[in-house]
């Protein structure tokens, strides 16, 4: 990168435990043995206070990463595809996945992935499985783009699509896409005990993190801890989207 050009400055915002904005400037490559021939920057983890770690994975045709997060007990983990093309096997199972694509992986299945394209961005995700009772989450793969839209909280401006069964209560996760057209926002300010990590995909718009109105943009990241106050507008001409993780269907444990 070379020397700056200005005075170093950032829009990145982190609280320990509370909530944290880290934009794609800054982030550095952190060395995971399981992933070689890519940049993999760590963008969560709970070093911030988060319940799960999440990774940018950006890197040319032939990166691999192999049994990636084998080594931990009860780990399910999730990819999805930015840009490019990728190839994951999930035990003896192999897939193509393009633009879109994803793959869920509960914790007893194996899963590795080699970048097909050019170049390709890889979101990639983990946390602790909490089970209940005798259910078991499985294997869950598809495109995104191959999913319908609905509105959300009945808005004809907010959309949402689901990747994971929201009515299953062998999962203890979901990942989600919200969308919001120029002017659209949540019907009200938030608090909730769920944590989400947010990327944003597309667009701009206007975030209150506890009481903190702040712009995001695309390829920035949010994570927000339990009853942090959330909301956004959609600003500026093209859709304001993100993909977001959100723990559900459990309890809190004592």
């Amino acid at each position: 990168m070379g020397y700056p050009t200005d005075l170093l400055s950032t829009r990145a915002i982190v609280k320990p435990g509370l909530w944290a904005v880290i934009p794609k400037t800054g982030l550095v490559n952190n060395v995971i043995p399981e992933i070689k021939g890519a940049k993999v920057s760590i963008i969560c983890s709970p070093k911030l206070g988060a319940g799960f770690t999440q990774y940018i994975v950006e890197g040319a045709s032939g990166a691999i990463g192999k049994e990636l997060f084998s080594s931990e007990k009860d780990v399910e983990s999730f990819i999805y595809v930015i840009s490019g093309t990728v190839s994951v096997t999930i035990g003896d199972e192999k897939l193509e996945l393009s633009e879109g694509g994803y793959v869920y992986t509960p914790c007893d299945e194996s899963l590795s992935f080699e970048i097909l394209s050019q170049n390709a961005k890889l979101i990639l995700y983990k946390q602790i499985y909490i089970p209940y009772k005798e259910l078991k989450p499985y294997v869950i793969y598809g495109n995104i783009n191959d999913i319908k839209y609905r509105p959300y909280d009945d808005m004809e401006n907010v959309f949402i699509k689901d990747f994971l069964p929201t009515d299953d209560l062998a999962f203890d996760m979901n990942m989600h896409i919200l969308s919001f057209k120029p002017g659209g926002c949540h019907p009200f300010v938030e608090t909730h005990v769920q944590e989400h990590g947010m990327y944003i995909l597309q667009g701009e718009g206007m975030y209150l993190l506890e009481d903190s109105w702040m712009g995001i943009k695309k390829d920035d990241f949010i994570w927000m801890g339990a009853f942090c106050q959330q909301a956004a507008y959609g600003v500026g001409t093209e859709d304001f989207t993100y993909i977001y993780s959100k723990d559900c269907n459990r309890d809190v444990l004592m």
